[in-house]
């Protein structure tokens, strides 16, 4: 069905990803790229060719968003939606997705390191002028979107469990038990052509997005993700955290995360407010301690003011007649 465009306010994408060898793998084959003034959010998991996975991912990658840049400036002259209803901006993800596939393909064909490489992908596109987020992926890369705290996948694994239940629904969970797990039945590289799955999300001021492998979303549970993305620390920790509660399940592979803010052009984005509540809560504690220190300062450093009403510009004090003779005693000796 075809996206009815609507009016809303200019809205923007930040991003912070990275990716962690785990703790089983040699090579870390998993690869981020993030490029804000395209607004484009990628992850991809690379693997075979002799180890040459990262090669397949590192190429997938830089083509998306060699295409998406070359084609910036055309794309900002046509119409957000062509002629058939159809957001220009999904076509425009999906090209580049192709030509990436036919990149790999033809690198993995010429050499014999590489032969056999490929790379899962998913590809997160977002046009301001629509406010909606095109996201295109292949094999098993997930795109989850968290909104109002209610985390949704938003993509399909292209695997064998998943193309073996849309044919036999019926099987029994003993039988799919027994089927190899974690094998993709779509990846860039694979063959010289590729079906990309491809959908439009309508973005929202507050949305949050992961972009994953399978390193993360096969080991870690659903809701403890949830949890994660929903924390109010700087897109920074949350990404750590998203690494660590990997790892913290066996690091059986490598793992990328990127997380995605969307927020209304010329407003904080959300990690910022965070941060800047956070150094404003330091400032007025540290006026507290500094307000809490200043009678001691008084009271050691200023000669000139009379003993007693040092005593009583001291907020609550409750100095007795004793230890007011005392100390006036001690302040006559000092100016002996």
């Amino acid at each position: 069905m075809p996206i009815v465009p609507r009016e809303s306010a200019v809205l923007v994408m930040r991003g912070v990803g990275a990716s962690d060898i785990g703790r089983a793998r040699k090579h870390n084959e998993d690869v981020i790229l993030i490029r804000e003034d395209l607004q484009l959010f990628i992850v991809a998991d690379g693997a075979g060719g002799h180890d040459a996975g990262d090669v397949a991912a590192q190429l997938a990658t830089r083509s998306i968003a060699n295409y998406i840049g070359a084609t910036e400036a055309a794309a900002a002259g046509l119409p957000e939606f062509d002629r058939f209803g159809l957001p220009s901006g999904a076509r425009r993800l999906s090209r580049a997705v192709h030509k990436a596939n036919a990149d790999v393909w033809e690198v993995a064909q010429k050499h014999d390191q590489t032969r056999g490489m490929g790379t899962t992908v998913v590809a997160a596109l977002h046009s301001p002028r629509s406010a909606l987020l095109h996201v295109a992926h292949a094999g098993d890369s997930r795109c989850y979107r968290l909104r109002s705290g209610h985390l949704e996948l938003l993509t399909l694994d292209h695997s064998l469990l998943t193309d073996v239940l849309e044919a036999r629904p019926d099987l029994e969970d003993e039988v799919l038990g027994r089927l190899p797990k974690h094998v993709v039945t779509r990846a860039l590289g694979m063959q010289a052509t590729v079906r990309i799955s491809l959908r439009s999300h309508e973005v929202l001021p507050g949305d949050r997005y992961l972009l994953c492998s399978d390193g993360l979303s096969g080991y870690v549970p659903t809701d403890t993700i949830a949890g994660i993305l929903g924390d109010p620390r700087p897109l920074g920790a949350i990404v750590q955290l998203l690494l660590n509660a990997a790892n913290d399940a066996g690091g059986r592979d490598n793992i990328a995360a990127l997380v995605v803010d969307a927020f209304p052009l010329g407003e904080m984005a959300p990690s910022e407010r965070y941060v800047t509540r956070l150094e404003a809560e330091q400032r007025a504690a540290r006026a507290r301690a500094d307000a809490a220190t200043e009678p001691e300062l008084l009271l050691l450093g200023i000669e000139e003011v009379n003993l007693p009403d040092r005593f009583q510009a001291v907020p609550g004090s409750a100095v007795s007649e004793e230890q007011r003779r005392v100390l006036g005693e001690l302040w006559k000796k000092r100016g002996s």
